[in-house]
């Protein structure tokens, strides 16, 4: 299958009174041509500033290292001036919040015309057709009157639908949805992720989907990324890597899942928060003190990651060793029941 997009070896962090703070760590990924990948970890796990990397969005004080191959095109190497040929047109963004990505004081049909006519040699009344038939393959009613409406007039639904079209309008490569349903009742979160699927489908452009939903994630995505801290922790098919975890971080997540659980059996919780950035220590397993199999030598060095059955895992530990220590998640949350949440233990593992 042909690579849209190739991640290779990227790592990004903040400078701040001279020092560089990581915040994404030798990062490998790639989407293929029609497919929907999905990149999903707890908030601050640097998936969104991965994303904004992308499109060339990254703030002012991040520095880049790596790759990212777009089309045979170096994307870390574009000029700004360069950028417009691949922003919005090759490579397009839905936000995570419509109505502050879309300009208030400007009707919604004319900022969804500014997109087509910088990027294609079109009339101003061609584009306005094009427009108005996005609008209808986005599901919008009466598009002539949504044309002409101010963002603040609709519901957040068809904010988002019209944000859809614009990513859609000039047919891009690679569409980049970052948690495009965060503002949405369950409904219409529902009814967005079914477009952007259609859209997909139907125009065969790749998506990077950054998800919390697990569910929405194995039912659009053929292959998903796990990010934790800054670091890609397990990947590769999402029926192998959700369905039968192996990473510590990975069984966390899927264990927490309300339909994973039992009858009768307490929801899981990892102990724990993500480390912000001034906290990151360089060597040893960035889950280390908030996993349940992590020993010694978890804590000095830093895992490689290693393939297995087609995915790829970033553990010191074999599958075979994490799941017969995996029976410590449970026992950890039966004692933590009704007590503040840890920050995690360290345990002798076999290869500590």
């Amino acid at each position: 299958m042909e690579s849209v997009c190739k991640v290779t070896d990227f790592s990004l962090g903040f400078v701040q009174d001279k020092k560089v703070y990581p915040a994404v760590n030798h990062v490998d990924f790639e989407i293929h041509a029609g497919e929907m990948v999905a990149l999903i970890g707890e908030s601050g796990c640097g998936k969104s500033v991965t994303a904004l990397s992308l499109i060339g969005l990254q703030p002012e004080t991040a520095v880049l290292s790596g790759s990212m191959n777009f089309g045979g095109e170096e994307l870390l190497a574009l000029k700004e001036a360069q950028w417009q040929d691949y922003r919005g047109n090759r490579i397009s963004m839905i936000f995570q919040e419509p109505m502050t990505a879309l300009n208030p004081l400007i009707k919604v049909g004319k900022q969804v015309l500014e997109n087509v006519m910088l990027h294609q040699k079109v009339t101003k009344e061609e584009g306005r057709q094009q427009v108005l038939g996005i609008l209808r393959q986005v599901g919008l009613p009466d598009v002539e009157q949504i044309y002409q409406s101010y963002p603040h007039q609709l519901s957040g639904g068809q904010r988002q639908r019209i944000m859809i079209a614009m990513a859609f309008v000039n047919n891009p490569d690679l569409l980049i949805a970052d948690e495009p349903t965060t503002a949405l009742d369950v409904t219409i979160q529902a009814q967005i992720m079914d477009l952007i699927k259609k859209m997909n489908r139907e125009r065969g452009t790749a998506v990077l989907l950054i998800s919390h939903d697990l569910g929405v994630i194995r039912h659009l995505c053929s292959r998903v990324y796990i990010m934790y801290a800054g670091h890609i922790v397990e990947s590769g098919e999402v029926e192998h890597v959700l369905g039968n975890p192996v990473h510590p971080y990975t069984r966390g997540l899927v264990a927490s899942i309300p339909s994973s659980r039992k009858k009768g059996e307490a929801l899981y919780s990892i102990p724990g928060v993500v480390p912000p950035l001034y906290q990151r220590k360089t060597e040893g397993c960035p889950f280390c003190n908030r996993c349940f199999a992590a020993g010694k030598l978890c804590e000095r060095i830093t895992p490689a990651a290693y393939v297995h059955e087609g995915r790829r895992i970033f553990c010191h530990l074999t599958p075979e060793e994490i799941a017969a220590l995996s029976v410590r998640m449970k026992a950890d949350q039966e004692e933590n029941e009704g007590k503040s949440p840890k920050t995690g233990g360290v345990q002798e593992c076999r290869k500590g």
